[in-house]
């Protein structure tokens, strides 16, 4: 394991048709030069958003024999985690015991950090638009157990308020939020999204206390007029690659993952919109994400005028 190859570790759901969980976080990883080893927490035939769906879901029991045949071969030495949506409890408490463990194995690696070369990124996975997509017996162990672990958080602003107990319905609530993480010892901290912004744009947050010095950054994201799948799982992957490739240089890195996310979605739209122009039916799945078309994007972000970042 080396400083140019570095080696992910990551934990999500898994589709087989479509890109959500791990189809969104994996091929972007592996085109920025990580080796990546998944775990799937689910294997469904597609996402949730289609009319139906069909699959299994991955217990801890399960977990641990993948986990024992990593530990017997050694290959359980990784410089980052990455870890995404968990639907049981007992899940969740066994990756707070894989973080600990995988600490003692590579000491560098730190869950949730950009430290030393080695990054684990943590999306706490429990809902959006004020519904809980997870059980509620989720929150306690997140808040207690999880957090605690954490040192780069991803949330939205509704698991923001699940996680600290308080309404966030003005952007100065929303940096006292960020705040509690930081005395949390969560050294970064990006509110992927609020209903804080406008009816065209979408406001994202960071703040970094890396280093002793305080960052932070907002970030006004355009709004598209469709929904899309797979996009927090996504982002939290180009955080990842982006804060360890600059050094945890925070504008860097969120300005990058913004560039990526923004060429991305503009493909998957003009894709929508050519099916719709043709007079194509449109379903759950001509709103996938075409990641495969990005790669040069992913390679090479753009600097684009639609973000604007301060």
């Amino acid at each position: 394991m080396s400083e140019e190859c570095p080696r992910v570790f990551s934990i999500q759901s898994h589709v087989v048709s479509g890109y959500v969980g791990n189809k969104s976080a994996v091929f972007p990883l592996q085109v920025l030069g990580f080796e990546v080893d998944a775990i799937n927490s689910v294997q469904f035939s597609n996402h949730t958003g289609y009319p139906s769906f069909h699959g299994q879901v991955l217990n801890e029991t399960e977990l641990d024999v993948l986990l024992k045949g990593l530990q017997e071969n050694g290959l359980d030495k990784y410089t980052h985690l990455l870890t995404g949506y968990v639907g049981s409890p007992s899940f969740l408490r066994r990756i707070a015991a894989l973080v600990q463990h995988l600490r003692k194995v590579n000491p560098k690696l730190i869950y949730v950090l950009l430290k030393g070369g080695s990054v684990a990124v943590c999306d706490p996975v429990m809902g959006d638009n004020g519904r809980m997509y997870v059980s509620e017996e989720l929150l306690p162990i997140y808040r207690d157990t999880i957090l605690p672990l954490a040192d780069i958080i991803v949330p939205n602003q509704f698991e923001v308020e699940l996680l600290t107990g308080r309404n966030v319905t003005s952007v100065a609530e929303a940096w006292e939020a960020v705040q509690l993480f930081h005395d949390k010892g969560i050294k970064t901290v990006v509110l992927t999204s609020t209903g804080l912004g406008t009816d065209s744009h979408l406001l994202a947050l960071a703040s970094s206390t890396l280093g002793g010095t305080a960052r932070k950054m907002s970030i006004n994201i355009p709004k598209f007029s469709a929904t899309f799948t797979g996009t927090g799982d996504l982002f939290a992957a180009l955080l990842l690659a982006w804060m360890h490739r600059t050094k945890g240089d925070l504008k860097s890195s969120i300005e990058n993952v913004i560039h990526t996310m923004q060429a991305v979605l503009t493909k998957t739209m003009k894709h929508v919109e050519d099916c719709s122009q043709k007079g194509i039916a449109l379903t759950a799945a001509h709103n996938e994400l075409k990641l495969i078309q990005s790669i040069e994007e992913m390679k090479k972000p753009l600097p684009t005028l639609l973000a604007d970042i301060h």
